[in-house]
């Protein structure tokens, strides 16, 4: 059994509170801090798992009774051009930190997720999407090149042309291969600090995609929400908020907007009730009937006062909304929550996804919240991509529903496997070995070990996550 180092240990915990551990964590602030870290690990024949913001919803981040590498002081920005839209940074950086250094000289991220505490160098382990994956494909299609440390010290510079194969596997690889050390990111030019946002109700799920799809060609961003409660007639209700950039010369005075103050997400609502303290305001509400009466009052208000209004929205107050509520993950608490998340071909999304919902019922294991998005295959050889739909359902974990939702998720991960689907580990909690290798393949699998094989021949790079669904990837 591993002996800790007494110095470092902490307790790890997923972002979804559903798991911790204790760990020796290290936070390197420079290139030999981590070379230090990797010599530390030999030393003692131990693994590492590499570690951002922590933001993943399970176990992506965590290596129990073994190192974290924590890159989160890694967080320099190294080079900007402002003329091009072209940033270096280090894997620390935040999504956060991007948008506040950028925005001024016209620029914002062309990929964000729904937080901004995620860091690039987490982004590009994942290769995170957001709200315009179906037009703008994810974060790894804006990257131009990146510096990769391998667990020897050794530091290589990779790009689409120097070096294909490792390019489209280390981004989305999970951390497996190597260390993100400094990742050159090509941004989307804005003219306006502001989105032209539009919101509108769907009465289905089938209405929601024929609504996405009808609207791809001529929107910048398009996200759903899911009233998961809705049962019958109204089974899959939801509103859906479709954004577009505006274009030069439309914002009268695009200094100003595009000024990071006008940006924040305000402290408080109706400049009255701070903000920080709706996680625990929010926990009484967190029971099925308490839900349900949440969902009511959302599609209410988006039906009667949103739907088919347009205004003018910062990009940062559009982009974040899971950054609207801080912490609201602890409404959850004593308990935690785990996200089920699938990508289905278009095909077969309306399908799968009324059945999930469904499912759900039938168990009463409701998800709290249910995300939609529309969605682009890419080339990268992990990837979660389909041309086609995806639904991130938020359902929280109890010591009465556990059993039940171990049967929920298995249910949907075949229902996914059968109708094409795959799934991403940044939300990933309780899948299993065969249900990864059944939507990967394995082909990829077998050129992704290859690629282990040659960057990282004594398996240092290890997560829980890896070691539960891949064996930790044996390379001997």
């Amino acid at each position: 059994m591993t002996t800790l180092a007494q110095d470092h240990i902490e307790r790890v915990e997923a972002w979804g509170m559903n798991r911790s551990s204790l760990s020796q964590v290290y936070r390197p602030s420079t290139l030999d801090g981590i070379r230090s870290v990797f010599a530390t690990a030999a030393d003692q024949d131990i693994t590492v798992a590499l570690r951002g913001a922590g933001c993943s919803y399970g176990d992506a981040s965590m290596g129990s009774g073994q190192i974290v590498l924590d890159l989160s002081r890694m967080n320099r920005i190294l080079n900007w051009d402002p003329e091009h839209g072209v940033l270096d940074a280090e894997p620390g950086v935040t999504i956060g930190q991007v948008w506040r250094y950028c925005l001024e000289d016209g620029w914002w991220p062309a990929v964000v997720p729904g937080t901004m505490f995620v860091t690039l160098g987490g982004a590009a382990g994942m290769n995170l999407h957001g709200k315009n994956n179906f037009r703008a494909g994810p974060i790894g299609d804006h990257i131009l090149e990146f510096d990769l440390m391998l667990p020897s010290g050794d530091i290589v510079t990779v790009s689409r042309e120097t070096d294909p194969d490792l390019f489209y596997a280390a981004i989305g690889g999970f951390g497996m291969l190597g260390v993100f050390t400094r990742i050159k990111l090509k941004l989307k030019k804005v003219y306006s600090g502001c989105l032209k946002v539009e919101a509108f109700t769907t009465k289905s799920v089938g209405h929601m995609i024929k609504e996405l799809e009808n609207r791809m060609d001529r929107a910048d961003y398009l996200v759903g929400w899911i009233d998961c409660f809705a049962t019958g007639a109204h089974l899959g209700r939801g509103l859906v908020h479709q954004a577009n950039y505006l274009p030069e010369g439309a914002d009268l005075n695009p200094a100003q907007s595009l000024r990071v103050c006008n940006q924040e997400i305000p402290d408080t609502i109706m400049g009255l009730v701070p903000k920080s303290l709706l996680g625990t305001l929010l926990r009484p509400f967190n029971t099925n009937p308490g839900m349900k009466l949440i969902n009511d009052a959302k599609f209410i208000q988006g039906a009667t006062v949103e739907s088919n209004q347009v205004l003018l929205q910062p990009h940062a107050q559009f982009a974040f909304l899971l950054d609207y509520v801080p912490n609201w993950k602890f409404a959850y608490k004593p308990n935690a929550l785990i996200q089920f998340q699938s990508f289905i071909p278009a095909e077969n999304a309306e399908y799968v996804f009324n059945q999930q919902l469904l499912y759900s019922q039938k168990l009463g294991v409701i998800p709290f919240l249910g995300v939609f998005k529309r969605h682009r295959k890419d080339k990268f050889l992990m990837s979660h991509a389909v041309d086609g739909n995806s639904l991130a359902l938020d359902y929280p974990i109890t010591p009465h529903n556990s059993e039940r939702l171990k049967v929920l998720v298995d249910q949907m991960a075949r229902l996914v496997l059968e109708n094409g689907g795959r799934f991403y580990f940044a939300k990933d909690s309780m899948l299993s070995p065969k249900h990864a290798r059944s939507f990967l393949g394995e082909e990829a699998i077998g050129k992704f070990t290859a690629l282990k094989r040659r960057c990282d021949p004594d398996n240092v790079l290890q997560t829980d996550l890896s070691r539960r669904l891949f064996g930790g990837f044996e390379t001997s």
